[in-house]
């Protein structure tokens, strides 16, 4: 009898270590194993125990049983599994798409701010050309006032002063000095010019980098790959003012 419970014992170990069936309280057991000790039991039963028989004649259709139930059982699972993922394949596939259509959406509104600001930008260098032109010319214009003034002033003091014989050396001298002085004023008004308009030039040669560099940094954040471990792509060009 001692036979009897240590084969039970090894059987009960048996099912209990046994891989499970998945999505079921179901279990796949070693059938060898599990014949052998069963025979264990039946031989270690004593002879009178005639009932026991039955339920050892009976051992291969519970077994049959439960391998098919385990055959069905797997059968299910696995279609079950196929159903799963062809669903979230479909899922990831739409899920793909929409990325997609957000990432070409958003492609389009940047090049349409891209386009906007340069086209900004190019108002505003027309702009501050027209009006560094202007002010040169205005610079230039009152540069010529001036300097056309200053030598009417010295002919006419020139006149003054050839007139007075014991002066006129002195007149020569001062007209001199007021002729230099006019064309001085004028190459520091036209100088003075020049460096505004070189000024206001700078500035939109800034203006225009620093929205370049911004659409570029714009454009190759939006073509990143989306998938882990990813790297970057390389970008479009590297503007350098």
């Amino acid at each position: 009898m001692y036979r009897v419970f240590e084969a039970l014992d090894e059987l009960v170990t048996i099912v209990e270590e046994a891989r499970g069936v998945p999505m079921t309280s179901s279990c796949v057991v070693p059938r060898g194993d599990v014949l052998e000790l069963l025979d264990d039991v039946r031989d270690a039963l004593p002879r009178e125990v005639d009932d026991a028989q039955d339920v050892l004649d009976q051992r291969d259709d519970l077994l049959e049983k439960a391998r098919t139930q385990a055959e069905t059982t797997v059968t299910d699972a696995n279609a079950e599994a196929d159903r799963v993922t062809s669903e979230a394949a479909a899922e990831a596939e739409r899920m793909v798409a929409d990325a997609h259509a957000r990432a070409e959406q958003i492609m389009a509104d940047a090049r349409a701010e891209a386009e906007r600001m340069i086209s900004a930008g190019q108002a505003e260098y027309h702009n501050l050309t027209e009006r560094a032109r202007a002010e040169a010319e205005r610079m230039m214009q009152a540069g010529r006032d001036a300097y056309e003034r200053a030598v009417e002033d010295g002919r006419h003091e020139q006149a003054r002063l050839v007139s007075q014989t014991e002066v006129v050396q002195a007149a020569h001298a001062e007209s001199a000095r007021i002729v230099d002085e006019a064309h001085t004023e004028a190459d520091r008004q036209r100088a003075d010019c020049d460096a505004y308009v070189d000024g206001k030039l700078a500035e939109f040669s800034e203006l225009l980098s620093t929205t370049l560099r911004t659409v570029d940094s714009g454009r190759n954040h939006l073509r990143a790959p989306s998938g882990l471990g990813g790297q970057r792509p390389t970008p479009l060009y590297d503007f350098q003012p």
